[in-house]
Parts: C-alpha cells; sequence; structure tokens
C-alpha cells in the first residue's frame, strides 16, 4: 500500500475532483524533483481513479527511454508518438549522388481516434512536450493529466506553456529522499544559488576543474555510466578523450556507446514494434563493418535500456566535428548504383555521435545511477539554473560535478 504525505493527499483529492466533476480538459501537477510525483500518479490513477493502465489509462512519455522509467516501476507505459500518430507511406524521388531514385518514405497525420476505452491520458515528462503535439493530444477530447517539472529546460523545439500554471505544485520532498545530497544539490541549483566546491556525503561531489586532471580524472570517468555538458566542443573532446582510455581510435568499433542524433520513424529498435530509433537514444554498436572511406557503414545495435538488440542491421553515418559542429559526409539516403545507372540498393542512413559524453538536453527524460556533470551551465544565460538543475538531477546514485 502506498502511503501518501498530507500534500500528496492534497493533490490525490484535487485530481480526483477534477476528474469526477469538473468540465475542463486538462489537469496539470508539476513537482521538483524528489517529491514522489511519479508514486502520486500511480497510486491516484490506479486506487484513486480506479483506471487501469494500458486499458482505461494511457501513459505517455516523450521519448522511449521515459517510458521505460516509468515501465520499471511497474506502470505500462509508451511514447506520445505512439499513441497519437499513424504512420503512410508514400513514394518520392530524390536525389542521391547526383542521380534520381524512388524511395518509400513515412509521413505521420494524427490519429482520428483513439481507443474508445480509453478515459484519460497521462503524461509524464511534460515539459518536454510542446504546445503543437499537446494539441494533438487534446483534440481527442480525453481528460489528460499533464505531469512535469517546470523547474527543467523547455523544450528543444516550440514553447511549453502549461506548466507555467500548473493546478497543484508538488514542493514536500518526500521521506526517503530528504538526506539525498543529489536533491539536496539540485535545490540550491533550481534557487539559482551557488554551491560550494567539497563532498557532500558519499553520493555527491564539486570539484575544481583545474583539479580533476590524470589517473583520478581517468578512473572516474571511466565508472561513471554517463557524462553530461553543455557545448559541442566540450563533449567532441571528451568523447575522444573516453575513447582514448578505452583503446579506440578511428571510426566506431564493437561495444562502442553511440548515442543516435537523428529521428527515423520508420526504424523500430525492439521485437514488439513499441519503440522507433529517434534522436537522443544511446546504446551499443556491436559488429560494425563500413567503408572507411565513404564514413558510412552498418551494424547492429542494442539500446541501453532494452535487454534486446535492434532486430535489423542499421546503416548508420557517423557526425565528424568540424568548425565548431558536428558534420556528416551523406545526406539522409546512400545509394548503390549498377552498370547502367539504376539504383541496386538505397538505404536510410541512421545517424549517430559517439555517446559517452552527451548534451543536458538529450539527457532529459533520462536518469543514471552515475553521473558526471561538467558545468556549462553559463552559456544558457537565462537557462542557467535550468541547464544545471536538470544535469544534476539526471543522477539516482552518484553525482559528480566539475566546474
Amino acid at each position: 500500500m502506498i502511503l501518501l504525505n498530507a500534500e500528496q493527499k492534497d493533490a490525490d483529492n484535487r485530481i480526483l475532483e477534477w476528474y469526477k466533476s469538473e468540465t475542463r480538459q486538462v489537469f496539470v501537477l508539476t513537482g521538483y524533483a524528489g517529491t514522489g510525483k511519479t508514486t502520486l500518479l500511480k497510486h491516484t490513477v490506479v486506487d484513486t481513479l480506479g483506471l487501469v493502465p494500458d486499458v482505461s489509462a494511457a501513459f505517455v512519455t516523450p521519448t522511449g527511454k521515459a517510458a521505460t522509467v516509468l515501465i520499471k516501476k511497474g506502470i505500462p507505459a509508451c511514447t506520445v508518438h505512439r499513441l497519437i500518430y499513424q504512420s503512410q507511406v508514400t513514394e518520392q524521388n530524390i536525389e542521391v549522388n547526383g542521380k534520381t531514385v524512388t524511395v518509400e518514405k513515412l509521413t505521420f497525420r494524427r490519429r482520428e481516434s483513439i481507443d474508445k476505452s480509453i478515459k484519460l491520458i497521462v503524461l509524464d515528462e511534460a515539459s518536454m512536450v510542446s504546445d503543437e503535439v499537446l494539441a494533438d493530444i487534446l483534440n481527442f477530447g480525453v481528460k489528460v493529466l499533464l505531469c512535469g517539472d517546470n523547474a527543467q529546460l523547455p523544450p528543444v523545439e516550440g514553447f511549453n506553456t502549461y506548466l507555467k500554471s500548473p493546478d497543484f505544485c508538488l514542493k514536500d520532498i518526500v521521506r526517503q529522499d530528504r538526506d539525498n545530497p543529489i536533491i539536496r544539490l539540485s535545490l540550491l541549483a533550481r534557487e539559482g544559488k551557488f554551491i560550494p566546491y567539497g563532498n557532500y556525503g558519499d553520493r555527491a561531489f564539486v570539484l575544481y576543474g583545474r583539479k580533476f586532471t590524470g589517473d583520478r580524472r581517468q578512473k572516474l570517468m571511466l565508472r561513471a555510466e554517463q557524462i553530461i555538458c553543455g557545448l559541442n566542443r566540450t563533449r567532441c573532446r571528451i568523447n575522444d578523450e573516453m575513447r582514448a582510455y578505452k583503446g579506440f581510435e578511428g571510426l566506431p568499433k564493437d561495444g562502442e556507446k553511440l548515442i543516435c542524433t537523428h529521428n527515423n520513424w520508420e526504424q523500430f529498435i525492439d521485437g514488439e514494434a513499441r519503440f522507433n530509433l529517434v534522436n537522443g537514444i544511446i546504446g551499443t554498436a556491436i559488429e560494425p563493418f563500413y567503408n572507411e572511406n565513404d564514413y558510412m557503414g552498418f551494424m547492429q545495435f542494442k539500446p541501453e535500456f532494452l535487454d534486446e538488440r535492434c532486430p535489423d542491421a542499421l546503416p548508420f553515418d557517423i557526425g565528424i566535428f568540424k568548425d565548431g559542429q558536428y558534420r556528416y559526409k551523406h545526406g539522409d539516403y546512400f545509394a548503390k548504383f549498377g552498370e547502367d545507372g539504376e539504383a541496386t540498393g538505397v538505404f536510410t542512413l541512421n545517424r549517430f555521435e559517439y555517446g559517452y559524453c552527451i548534451s543536458c538536453h538529450k539527457a532529459q527524460g533520462s536518469e543514471f545511477n552515475s553521473v558526471i556533470v561538467f558545468d556549462e551551465g553559463y552559456a544558457f544565460r537565462e537557462d542557467s539554473a535550468r541547464w544545471l538543475y536538470t544535469a544534476i538531477t539526471r543522477a539516482k546514485e552518484k553525482l559528480i560535478i566539475v566546474r
């Protein structure tokens, strides 16, 4: 049985009143890290409202990784994209290597309807979702419970105005998190306060960048599950550093950590076709092979949040950092041509970069057991506090901040 604190009980009652008695379609629940948002959501939907996840209540998230966070906590979930959009195949003529070829492309449109048994859509990590996508959700006429952390970074594209005026905001840290130093540091970051250097118990540390060197640096970086930074040049440098620690050079090798940087809604990454290969998915390259002159190849790919590898070998192009940004040698497609000039094979190229160090924006919606944050929040000006808060709250067990 889930025991709620006084604030959570208040929120639970407010959601019940809205769902049973009010005509307005949206209820907005916000809460800071450590306030028990997910615990409350599960209790309210299942016990208070009497709905059944994946039947009468649809739990959705903006990313596959965020969906698996809910799944691991016993809540069936899928992506927003899977619930509200449907695909259709169209043929298009495109130019590849100076020649015109015909390819099949998927386009997506909002579904006309969703399953009539769904009485409530619960959107978690709502801070990552733009008003445009939220409008598509609302068009189904089903009540929507938005849940998110308004202290996190806004969507990469578009704006989210809903979380600015919540119906209820959780602020009390739940009992099991009150002494968590990661939560304490996140509160300082959220309030824009300076976080002093030093050790915060045995779980959180703030280190001088100038002293974060040598064997200690290598040891700690190799132990971290994920490294997070703000700037592309820092990301490139640290990824090169990590590859050197691991003995890798040249193009990606077997066992390398990669991150997808381009949406491919045509490619499923699991046997049940639940998750697509989209921007921000991190995983491991397995047995890659390619033409080194073309920087293009094929590989098996295992997403970090799944127990299985992608069912298909993925054609991919690896990003090379040049002139301050990542560049790719090819466009969205790669084609081979026969002697008659006709295309003998056309491949949709999936774009990847090294994933040992990723941006805070790419990390949003994910959580990792141990994280090193290279604090570059200063580069985000008015969003500097949001940036650091978001980066800190990606860590579950261990956190090191370097500045």
